[in-house]
């Protein structure tokens, strides 16, 4: 039997060769994952919930069907977490909060029903920031999320607990969302590959909503090609999703493995003014800032043509992200009021139907959560409708075309993932702006819906640096094939990936301890 320690560091490729030709059981494989849970998430806290019983079950259902000979795909018996944003039947779900707490869906989301269908085993529901708002995942209303590489640091948000549990080997992938960078932000702080599709291609069916036009559900692994597979395995179009876009995901795995050959000759690459470029440099770190000069050189090297774009609307893709995302999940978050399911506060008899809502979202809602329904709901009132939603709107138009004029010019945009690396938790909790401006570089591919991928080039003071490449729409394959080109050029000049040093130093913490 393999090491545990060594099974979760490998890559879900690896492991689904395993699998498929015999040299290891899904039981096995999936006891390994719960054993790493069981030892290192009481530190990082990534897990709000794990059912070690069903997945072992589950894990043997599959290894009785491949003895039998049945016929498997690639995904069968490889284990998977899935953000608590998914419902799951009989599995709770909580969204990361309060009010929906022991909920246990009857039904699967899409993505998990795909996931299910492919022969995935489920290992658990994964921390979030309550509601997917946040970028710290310490909006949870259970427990904060910690960084694998500084427990005393942030993974990211919302998506915080998918990227520390494919960080900390808890998982070997995992499905995150993303409204305004939540999978490529926790992705890059945690030295992760995080895609977020082209909005419509992957159902948001069975994703508790935030912001209906901005939400899409992606991969976080850790290799491009991980995450290639992940997104084909559950894109595709969805009947039971009206913004479902009727075209098949294909193509992913391909581009990756080719991006992989390290051959750029053609492709035109923008670097964006103003997402760190010259002048539009506050609020970046240099050590980030360096991370993506040298990436950038890289992509010349191996025959890409670079050059700057300025894309001047992008400056306020801040603000209007601020008034759209809470206006749309104060509509949302409507649907919350105790009477149908989740958290009920009041119903005693002594407190009329107003009194019960209105004590069941006190007592279920976050301060976050509470502080983004009263923006949006101000927002939306009469007499302010116009001058900020509406306004906001016409932004995203002008962000929208300043893409569609920059693809005129070049195939791709690249821009740091994130201003900074992974901040000390706690450090920005009591200040919601510098919380926010972690998002400036993925909210303009967010609000015009278009592909965007994050991918690891580098240490700053020892903790990862993303580097975002962003695509136009259904172009998805582009963010994997640049992608796959850096990852395979760092890892051949370090002469390993970059995850390698993470895993050598949790070796090194478990050998002390």
């Amino acid at each position: 039997m393999a090491d545990p320690q060594d099974l979760t560091t490998l890559d879900a490729a690896e492991l689904g060769r395993r699998l498929a030709g015999g040299e290891l059981s899904s039981v096995e494989l999936t006891r390994a994952y719960l054993d790493r849970i069981a030892a290192a998430d009481g530190v990082l806290g990534a897990y709000l919930h794990v059912d070690a019983d069903a997945a072992l079950a589950r894990a043997g259902e599959i290894d009785a069907a491949r003895a039998a000979g049945e016929e498997l795909g690639p995904l069968a018996g490889l284990p998977i977490a899935l953000k608590d944003v998914f419902v799951t039947e009989g599995v709770p779900t909580t969204s990361g909060s309060k009010i929906l707490e022991g909920w246990r869906p009857p039904y699967d989301a899409t993505v998990a029903a795909r996931l299910k269908d492919a022969g995935t085993v489920l290992l658990g529901k994964t921390n979030m920031d309550e509601f997917a708002m946040g970028s710290s995942t310490e909006n949870s209303a259970y427990r904060p999320t910690r960084n694998p590489w500084d427990p005393e640091r942030i993974p990211g948000g919302s998506s915080g607990g998918s990227s520390a549990a494919v960080a900390g080997g808890l998982a070997p992938w995992a499905l995150g969302t993303d409204t305004g960078g939540s999978i490529r932000q926790p992705a890059a702080v945690t030295g992760l590959v995080g895609h977020k599709p082209t909005y419509g291609s992957v159902s948001r069916y069975g994703l508790i909503a935030f912001s209906s036009s901005l939400d899409q559900a992606g991969p976080m692994a850790r290799t491009v090609l991980d995450a290639a597979v992940l997104h084909e395995a559950i894109g595709g179009h969805d009947p039971r999703d009206s913004t479902s876009i009727d075209a098949p995901t294909l193509g992913l795995v391909e581009a990756a493995r080719r991006g992989a050959g390290g051959d750029l000759a053609g492709l035109r690459v923008g670097v964006v003014r103003e997402l760190g470029g010259d002048g539009h440099t506050d609020g970046y770190e240099d050590g980030v800032l360096a991370r993506t000069r040298e990436t950038v050189a890289l992509l010349e090297s191996m025959g890409a043509d670079v050059r700057e774009v300025s894309c001047p609307s992008f400056d306020l893709a801040l603000p209007a992200y601020y008034l759209i995302a809470p206006s749309e999940a104060s509509s949302n978050l409507a649907r919350f009021e105790g009477m149908r399911f989740g958290l009920r506060v009041g119903d005693d008899g002594a407190h009329h139907l107003d009194e019960v809502m209105s004590l069941t979202r006190e007592q279920g809602f976050g301060p976050e959560v509470k502080r983004r329904i009263i923006l949006g709901t101000y927002a939306l009132s009469a007499g302010y409708y116009d001058a900020y939603y509406g306004q906001a709107q016409k932004v995203r138009t002008l962000i929208t075309r300043d893409f569609t004029s920059a693809y005129d010019d070049v195939d791709v945009l690249v821009s740091p993932t994130s201003p900074t690396v992974a901040w000390l938790i706690g450090a920005r909790v009591d200040d919601p702006l510098a919380m926010y401006a972690a998002d400036l570089c993925t909210l303009p591919a967010s609000l015009a819906g278009l592909p965007a991928i994050s991918v690891p080039c580098g240490l700053s003071d020892g903790l990862p640096v993303g580097f975002q490449v962003m695509a136009p729409a259904l172009a998805d394959d582009r963010c994997y094939r640049v992608a796959a080109a850096v990852e395979a050029a760092l890892d051949s000049a370090r002469g390993h990936r970059l995850l390698d040093e993470l895993d050598r130093r949790a070796a090194t913490a478990g050998a002390q301890a």
